[in-house]
């Protein structure tokens, strides 16, 4: 929203400087973008009237011209000018000698021998504008000798706002002005609309078929208007300065109207339109040429404005060509209508258009304002280009309602933090117009028409603080009881999960929870991932069961970039579905390792990374509890080289090299090994148990046994660990073999049996009776047979 300083103060005019002005609006919440004069600073500038214009006698482009700057005789200059559109009789700026243009004086000079005594100006020359084509001509009625700046308006800043989308009530001057009157204490001084009367009985039938969509249309036949006239300079420039060009005086007053009230307002050549006006939505098939010459094929969700036969403008948006105001028109049709937010949001961006119509429409307009739009440009209309006015013919349905809110004083001081009074409160929405009742410590409010955003209590809190000042309200630093949290002794957090990772050389990574549908069939075999409505992306349109797609991304992204040698780990929130119509968010860790098994070096021969090395960070994030690895079919794994994980028989995640055809796929040279684990499975972390050291020796025995290959080491160990006597300290294999001697079926295991009491040196029988109990518990349960 652009606009000129000047016109704001022709409303509201605080005593403060233009960049006082801009900080108060932005303090309250109107922020103001930037704050440009109009013009660039100069002087000697004066409004002049060519006489006589006579050609150079050496200079084919140049021109010699009698020039009259002021009523004496002495105010006769010659001047020499080379500009195209010069001409006897024509007002001009004209620069005297002496005066001090942008980036140059004018001094008295010669031109080809001829003596040039100033200088007449464009407005590029004048730095009004970038370029121009010729002289700024002035208006017939400029005052001669009139100082050029005062007179053209120049002493003006143009003030440029980024309004947010809920203060659509600031897309006029006078709602600007109705905010800085509010926010300065200032007076505010608004246009006072009079009904223009019915000079003829004319007419046009109007016919809402939409109510909902148009709840009310107002408008009239203006008849003899005379568009060969010219737009007002005033209008002109407060147009130009709101970036907005003129085109002819009915299209430029509606537009006067538009930045003046933010009403949009549109006006129909009554010659082409046949019947009467119909507000519907678009039929199949319809098409219209709008004024910025797009062809539009149009949707059932569009609203039009229609005659009998044909469309001819886009509801709260743009007219049509065809029934548009052109130099011909002498009846008009004047239109000034609310049509709902939601009809109009979102047309823009469909049509690949916007326009200043639409913006303030889908934002919303004062309704109430609705009528007295028309009959101001009704009146401007009149005044400039004469004509007489039909009674106005208005169709209104269902308004929005604008329900009381009651706004609690006790609530004001508890959500702003500052003791304002009743009376206070009262005097701020005074100044911001507000209609309200009191009772008690409870004021009810009726928020104004052309305030949309006000509905609930905080709303109208908000405009108290806006209104007191933002700047104004003391800063209080928050202030707490702080307390050490307890550390439970019995779960692992988060961040020790991660340090045990990190100290064995992994890297954390933070991947989108949004993956590839293709990574969910690839590495889980899941055909229906949980699929966004709205992805902001097409390769990561659904939600995530695993982690391992992330990671396998992460490590081609690394591979990519000359690295050999990759550890990384993520724990983060999956997705799976828990039914037809709901789903369930697990967090997990998951980790890949890739490359060599440790960084080059001398004395340690290079291999790469295997299953058994990963498997033994798997123990280490479990250390404290009773993990098993078991033979497990996973999609993403190779069918013979994974396992599940479980605690107590319980599956918690699973471990694996990658799947052959996956590498493949995703261009890996080298096997990936990948673990993925329940981060709640990683939380039980067991108490230390004190136990006496015993002062005696330990005794060792071996037990080499041959069993068949399908039997599980584990399954041996927690068997001989349940059965063991007390002096036995620790049982563990360090030996498996296959080969000469042992049956292809069988296989030959030899476990280390380490024996100690507390309390007495061990004898051999103590210490052999432990161990054949032990043996026993292999024979009974497993078939094993004592190797020689």
């Amino acid at each position: 929203m652009k606009f000129s300083e000047n016109w704001l103060r022709t409303f509201v005019n605080p005593p403060c400087s233009s960049n006082e002005l801009a900080h108060a609006l932005t303090m309250a919440g109107i922020e103001v973008e930037s704050i440009q004069p109009v013009a660039a600073i100069f002087d000697k500038v004066v409004v002049a009237e060519v006489l006589s214009v006579e050609k150079h006698p050496t200079a084919d482009r140049l021109k010699v011209c009698s020039v009259k700057t002021g009523k004496a005789e002495t105010d006769l200059l010659q001047i020499v000018c080379g500009a195209p559109n010069v001409s006897a009789g024509v007002k001009i700026p004209c620069a005297l000698i002496g005066a001090t243009l942008p980036g140059f004086t004018i001094k008295k000079t010669k031109l080809r021998g001829i003596d040039s005594a100033g200088m007449l100006c464009s407005a590029k020359e004048l730095g009004i504008t970038d370029a121009a084509d010729g002289l700024l001509l002035l208006p017939e009625d400029a005052a001669v000798g009139a100082d050029f700046r005062s007179y053209y308006g120049l002493d003006d800043n143009i003030f440029t706002l980024s309004l947010t989308p809920n203060r659509a009530d600031c897309l006029g001057v006078s709602g600007v002005a109705r905010e800085v009157a509010a926010v300065t204490a200032a007076e505010l001084t608004l246009l006072a609309i009079d009904p223009v009367p019915g000079e003829i009985e004319d007419t046009l039938d109007v016919n809402v078929m939409a109510p909902a969509a148009c709840p009310l249309y107002c408008g009239r036949i203006m008849r003899g208007v005379n568009l060969d006239v010219l737009t007002p300079l005033w209008i002109t420039q407060r147009l130009e300065r709101s970036e907005i060009r003129s085109i002819n005086p009915i299209v430029d007053i509606t537009n006067y109207v538009l930045l003046e009230t933010g009403q949009p307002m549109h006006a129909f050549d009554v010659a082409k339109i046949t019947g009467g006006i119909q507000v519907r939505y678009a039929q199949p098939h319809e098409k219209i040429q709008l004024l910025n010459d797009s062809q539009i094929n149009l949707n059932p969700d569009i609203l039009l404005i229609a005659d009998a036969h044909r469309p001819l403008a886009l509801a709260g948006i743009m007219g049509g060509l065809d029934s548009g105001v052109t130099c011909g028109t002498t009846d008009i049709f004047l239109e000034s209508a609310f049509f709902s937010p939601n009809v109009i949001s979102g047309k823009s961006f469909h049509l690949g258009f916007s326009s200043d119509s639409a913006y303030r429409f889908e934002r919303g307009v004062d309704f109430a304002a609705t009528r007295n739009a028309l009959e101001r440009a009704t009146y401007l209309i009149q005044t400039i280009c004469g004509g007489k006015a039909g009674p106005v013919t208005e169709v209104k349905h269902a308004l929005p309602q604008r329900s009381s809110v009651n706004v609690r004083v006790d609530r004001v001081k508890r959500v702003l933090g500052i003791d304002m009074t009743k009376q206070q409160i009262s005097d701020y929405f005074k100044r911001l117009g507000f209609e309200f009742s009191m009772k008690e410590n409870i004021l009810n409010v009726v928020p104004p028409s052309y305030r949309f955003d006000l509905v609930i209590e905080e709303d109208f809190i908000e405009e108290l603080a806006r209104i007191y000042g933002y700047d104004h309200i003391p800063i209080h630093f928050p202030r707490a009881d702080m307390a050490m949290l307890p550390i439970s002794e019995t779960k692992h957090s988060t961040a020790e999960i991660k340090q045990l990772l990190i100290v064995r050389d992994y890297q954390e990574v933070i991947n989108y929870a949004f993956v590839d549908a293709e990574w969910e069939l690839d590495f889980v075999d899941n055909g229906k991932a949980i699929a966004l409505k709205n992805p902001i992306a097409s390769q990561m349109s659904v939600m995530r069961s695993t982690l391992i797609g992330g990671l396998i991304s992460n490590l081609q992204f690394n591979l990519n970039r000359k690295q050999t040698r990759v550890r990384l780990f993520e724990m983060g929130c999956c997705f799976v579905r828990s039914d037809a119509s709901d789903c369930e968010q697990i967090e997990k860790l998951a980790g890949l390792c890739y490359g060599d098994m440790a960084f080059e070096q001398w004395d340690m021969p290079a291999r790469n990374v295997d299953f058994y090395d990963v498997k033994a960070d798997i123990e280490v994030l479990y250390r404290n509890q009773n993990v098993q690895f078991k033979k497990f079919s996973h999609p993403a794994l190779h069918p013979g080289k994974s396992a599940q994980i479980c605690i107590e028989d319980q599956p918690v995640g699973w471990l694996g090299e990658l799947h052959p055809r996956w590498q493949k796929k995703y261009g890996l040279q080298k096997n990936a090994i990948l673990f993925e684990v329940s981060s709640e499975s990683l939380i039980p972390k067991s108490l230390p148990v004190a136990k006496e050291i015993s002062k005696f020796p330990p005794v060792r025995r071996d037990i080499a046994i041959i069993v068949d290959n399908d039997v599980t080491v584990h399954s041996l160990l927690a068997s001989m660990c349940a059965e063991k006597s007390t002096i036995v300290a620790d049982i563990s294999l360090f030996d498996i073999y296959r080969g000469k001697g042992v049956e292809n079926t069988k296989k030959s295991l030899a476990f280390r049996v380490l024996l100690q009491d507390t309390e007495k040196t061990l004898t051999d029988e103590e210490a052999d009776s432990a161990v054949t109990n032990l043996i026993k518990v292999l024979e009974n349960k497993f078939c094993a047979i004592l190797r020689n």
